[in-house]
């Protein structure tokens, strides 16, 4: 449903998007992770017509999103990260201007209308002025917007940033419904635990190159058993990088004046050495944290920062 091959999109001389390949299939969630910056808004952008690709292809539905667009964005269902309402009106005339948009007219906008109202928990509010919502209200009313014409492909781009509990609870499971219906969707977050339980498969990207992808599993294997061992303190970056080098096997992923971290094997047996090491070349340990083998820990390595910087 979605196929990108070696796209890129330049702004001047910045490779926003620098040759990045993927293809996403019918009922299932792709992820697509990276720190800010990296590259997801801009490919998403891509994909659904915003941004024209400057290299490579991009396919919606089997059509060329250049050449096909009218026919690509017909299946496209977007969810943006920025909530696309208008305040001043209601939940059900914000999805009558969407909905008219994608051609829903009559009893059929109406029932569409009142089937995501209920799966957004908003049916009781429908009458009310936008600006009278919770944000994690208008997170939902925006992703109804985005699902309302049932569309087969579905961008949804940090859908429950900022949301409380109970909001990010009901996205999450309106996400699974939509693949359960053979949707396929596209999403990006900038949380790791929604990352590994709701997606098929992730991609990673960072400084707009494809860094890896599989499922979480496959992820997962390319870090072998290392750990990852992270210290907190006071470092001089360059004194601490020499100071890893000579830890035996120890792969330094980001060193920083305020933080070091490592990938090793067994790290809890090797405290000790990794410690010395490091105060020998003056640095001021004030904290550690290990982490087996999991997702954020690979994210680290690929990419140096954590998902959220």
């Amino acid at each position: 449903m979605i196929e990108v091959q070696a796209l890129r999109k330049l702004y001047g001389q910045l490779a926003a998007v620098d040759g990045i390949s993927f293809t996403a299939r019918p009922g299932e969630i792709f992820g697509l992770l990276g720190p800010n910056g990296a590259g997801k808004t801009t490919t998403i952008g891509c994909i659904c017509g915003l941004l024209r690709p400057d290299g490579g292809e991009v396919r919606v539905n089997g059509f060329d999103v250049v050449s096909g667009g009218a026919r690509a964005r017909a299946s496209l269902g977007v969810v943006p990260q920025e909530i696309a309402l208008y305040e001043e009106l209601s939940a059900r005339e914000n999805l009558a201007y969407w909905g008219g948009l994608h051609g829903l007219r009559g009893g059929r906008l109406r029932e569409r209308m009142d089937a995501v109202l209920e799966d957004a928990g908003l049916e009781g509010r429908s009458r009310e002025p936008v600006s009278r919502f919770s944000g994690g209200m208008k997170r939902r009313l925006n992703f109804a917007c985005g699902i309302l014409h049932r569309p087969k492909v579905l961008l949804l781009d940090e859908p429950t940033a900022g949301v409380d509990p109970q909001s990010r609870v009901r996205l999450i499971e309106l996400v699974r419904a939509q693949a359960r219906a053979g949707t396929c969707v596209l999403y990006t977050t900038h949380y790791m635990e929604e990352a590994e339980t709701l997606c098929d498969r992730l991609a990673i990207v960072d400084h707009g190159r494809l860094q890896a992808q599989g499922t979480v599993e496959e992820l997962r294997a390319m870090l072998g058993e290392r750990d990852l061992l992270r210290l907190s303190g006071v470092f001089d970056p360059a004194r601490a990088r020499a100071a890893a080098a000579r830890v035996n096997e120890a792969e330094l992923l980001s060193a920083d004046s305020g933080a070091v971290t490592l990938s090793l094997a067994n790290a809890s047996t090797r405290l000790a050495e990794v410690f010395a090491a490091l105060t020998e070349a003056g640095a001021e340990i004030r904290g550690t944290t290990l982490t087996r083998p999991n997702l954020e820990s690979l994210f680290i390595k690929l990419t140096g920062r954590e998902l959220r910087e």
